[in-house]
């Protein structure tokens, strides 16, 4: 049965992580996503200290979130970050809004840089790729989209797909797994409230409690490669629920 993991951004607001790390074990999750608040400013004692910790509650930080100014100026750092915390992937996980490019040239020259990015991690053995949000859906000027600019400068990088910013992106999840489904490596299970529900909560829902097709979504990803499936809620309300709501959904797929 595949396993869900949890990205530990979405408890960011709900501190402390060792508390976390109690409730998910309980909930029955085996994995966790890291992401940079938690682990880059850690020295390596620090990272054997919360690599116990999730220990100590039967979860493995299976992939992380880095940066790629982060991925490109402290090399040493990331790999040892990745190799103390256990992890077998590492994605770049976002561009802030003013460091986008504006038009094709520039986001294939940014995919050319995760290509070069790339290198050392892959070296070491790791999974790299990107993880997308709505931004690389969204047509420019000349009708292409960032998302294919980004992999044909980058053709060797994987993809962690979050579904749902895809959705929110005005895309087709089901036509852009068949498109880039040897890519995908990684999938972001979230989902999307009815329109006009969970303002509190950036409009974003519990697993299963939302309108994305995730039973469908789930055979279809199948066909992939995705090793690591896991729950994302950028803006929960109730920690509590979303933990123990969104497991329940996600083993009825």
């Amino acid at each position: 049965m595949t396993k869900l993991g949890f990205q530990l951004y979405s408890a960011r607001n709900f501190q402390p992580y060792s508390d976390i790390f109690v409730k998910l074990g309980k909930a029955g999750y085996s994995e966790v996503e890291g992401f940079g608040g938690i682990y880059a400013d850690l020295d390596e004692a620090g990272l054997k200290n919360l690599r116990a910790e999730l220990d100590k509650n039967g979860l493995t930080m299976a992939s992380g979130h880095f940066s790629p100014d982060f991925l490109d100026g402290q090399v040493e750092k990331s790999l040892t970050i990745g190799k103390v915390l256990g992890m077998d992937s590492i994605y770049a996980p976002h561009l802030a809004a003013d460091q986008r490019p504006t038009d094709a040239a520039g986001w294939l020259a940014f995919g050319k840089r995760l290509h070069e990015m790339a290198k050392p991690y892959k070296d070491a053995g790791f999974e790299f790729g990107w993880h997308n949000h709505d931004f690389e859906f969204v047509k420019q000027a000349d009708g292409s989209l960032p998302i294919e600019q980004i992999f044909e400068g980058a053709p060797d990088i994987s993809w962690e797909a979050d579904i749902a910013w895809v959705i929110r992106g005005g895309a087709d999840p089901f036509a852009w797994i068949e498109k880039l489904g040897p890519r995908i490596s990684a999938v972001h299970v979230k989902d999307i409230a009815p329109a006009g529900e969970n303002k509190n909560e950036d409009g974003w829902a519990d697993l299963g409690h939302g309108t994305v097709p995730w039973p469908k979504l789930m055979k279809t990803l199948a066909g992939t490669k995705a090793k690591h499936y896991v729950l994302e809620h950028d803006n929960p309300s109730d920690i509590d629920r979303l933990i123990t709501r969104s497991i329940a959904s996600f083993k009825t797929y």
